[in-house]
């Protein structure tokens, strides 16, 4: 790409190397403060039931989390590749500021950007599909802005491997890929047209997604339901979107990414990457119409805070005290997202406090262990004899999760759900006359699959956290009909 430099410089700066670091270590050092997430606890039991794919996602990351579980029953352990996950993002996105020409100065901006973003931090945290897709997202357009730069075919290619294995994480990597390609063929570059490294780019990111393509399309496209159907579920829905796009990165960093959209419009030198800032544009239009979620951007941020570093760089150049501007910003970055997406705060302080307001999740990894003993105290409390005639059944795969993963070790029986991949592992047995039911508001919200409820006790978490287990009642009830009956009515991909 003609007015780019030639980059001599094999190796990063020393800083972009301590910012990844830092940021490691405070991932793995926070990782255990809390406890499981109930997407954790979903993608251990998942794993153990492999597949290739499942109703709402596909398997890299339930296989990866229930290889991990085996070997140790660690916290730590589990979440120990979402940290490396989001340290080695941000070495890419310092990567990319130094492929577009950036400095040292340009890369180690990218890289403090990157690493003390909100969004880096949160799925950083633990273990969720998100993560692996900031990561080949990143990894994608890197490759796409190598490819551009130096005109390498090979860069192309290995940017079809990235797409395919990410899409087996999380599919949305490929409709990324699909939008950045829809962009080449309308404004170009014409050469990538041309070029037989793209095809096999193609062929390649098709053949390596095919395993999950297949199993959606035998299974009915069960994904499509759920996105659906969790659509505008989360940060303010359509009146969100936008204003969320300001919190992702964070409010005090959004020039930096802001210049990373505008650079190849007013750079005739960053012409060919016009389709980086125009399919993040696409995509955020569709997403917005589709009543996506407002993270459903957040992948692309890295690359477009990599652009934006170097006229970031440049900015600190021309007055004095500028570098000390950017400096406090992205520590004050740090900060606030830290708090944010953290689990900073004792959990007596979660409920009502700003972190839980902005990042529910965090709400979403506390009182597992109470909730578990008191379904245990719940069981243990049913008659010997009905008890061997009695199923474990609950609304959600969190609950089901928690069960199956916290509630070995304390004899309970593997639970039952039709939520999503657990309604494709089986019904409880028709033996099995009654049913201890969790995650119902009260024997009418169990109704009319179930009846002659009576409340064994109630879910606290002891902490006063207004999650969504808190205050519900574990009922034991019958069954209005059989299991097999029943199980369709009982089946639900949100």
């Amino acid at each position: 790409m003609a007015g780019f430099p030639v980059m001599r410089r094999v190796h990063l700066s020393r800083s972009v190397w301590v910012i990844a670091t830092a940021q490691l270590a405070v991932l793995v050092a926070t990782s255990t403060r809390y406890g499981y997430h109930r997407d954790e606890l979903y993608f251990i039991v998942s794993g153990q039931h492999p597949a290739f794919g499942y109703p709402d996602q596909p398997p890299l990351v339930p296989l990866l989390s229930a290889a991990l579980h085996g070997l140790a029953h660690s916290l730590l352990l589990l979440r120990i590749p979402s940290a490396l996950i989001a340290a080695a993002t941000t070495v890419v996105s310092a990567s990319i500021a130094r492929e577009v020409g950036g400095t040292r100065r340009a890369e180690t901006i990218a890289a403090a950007c990157t690493a003390s973003s909100g969004f880096a931090l949160a799925v950083g945290h633990f273990v969720t599909t998100t993560t692996p897709d900031l990561l080949s997202t990143t990894l994608f357009l890197w490759l796409v802005v190598r490819a551009l730069v130096r005109r390498s075919g090979s860069a192309l290619l290995a940017a079809g491997v990235v797409v395919g294995i990410g899409f087996e994480a999380k599919p949305q990597v490929g409709i990324v890929a699909a939008v950045t390609a829809a962009t080449v063929v309308a404004i170009g570059p014409r050469w990538t047209l041309r070029s037989w490294w793209t095809g096999a780019a193609v062929l390649v990111a098709v053949a390596l997604a095919a395993p999950y393509l297949v199993w959606q399309q035998l299974h009915g496209w069960p994904q499509v339901a759920v996105a659906h159907n969790i659509g505008g579920s989360a940060e303010g829905g359509r009146i969100g979107f936008i204003p969320f796009q300001l919190l992702m990165v964070s409010p005090v960093l959004v020039p930096v990414w802001i210049a990373g959209l505008l650079v190849p419009f007013r750079r005739p030198a960053f012409r060919d990457l016009r389709c980086i800032p125009i399919a993040y544009i696409v995509l955020g239009v569709l997403y917005l119409a589709g009543n996506g979620k407002a993270y459903y951007l957040a992948s692309l941020y890295p690359a477009l805070l990599g652009i934006g570093a170097l006229p970031a760089a440049e900015w600190t150049l021309r007055k004095r005290g500028r570098t000390g501007a950017i400096a406090a910003a992205t520590v004050v970055s740090a900060l606030i997202a830290g708090l944010i997406a953290l689990p900073l705060l004792p959990e007596r302080q979660l409920q009502g406090s700003f972190p839980m307001a902005v990042n529910p999740d965090l709400g979403e990894t506390v009182g597992w262990p109470r909730f578990v003993d008191t379904v245990t105290r719940a069981w243990r409390s049913i008659p010997p004899g009905e008890r061997a005639r009695t199923a474990i059944f609950t609304s959600n795969y969190g609950e089901a999760g928690a069960v199956d993963v916290l509630g070995r070790s304390r004899g309970l029986p593997r639970a039952y759900s039709g939520h999503n991949g657990f309604s494709e592992w089986g019904e409880p047995r028709a033996s099995d006359t009654s049913a201890l039911l969790i995650g119902f508001d009260d024997a009418t919200d169990a109704a009319p699959e179930f009846s002659r409820c009576r409340r064994l006790a109630r879910i606290d978490d002891g902490v006063g956290l207004d999650n969504q287990e808190q205050a519900l009642p574990v009922l034991l009830c019958r069954p209005t009909a059989s299991w097999a009956s029943l199980w369709p009515k009982l089946r639900h991909y949100d």
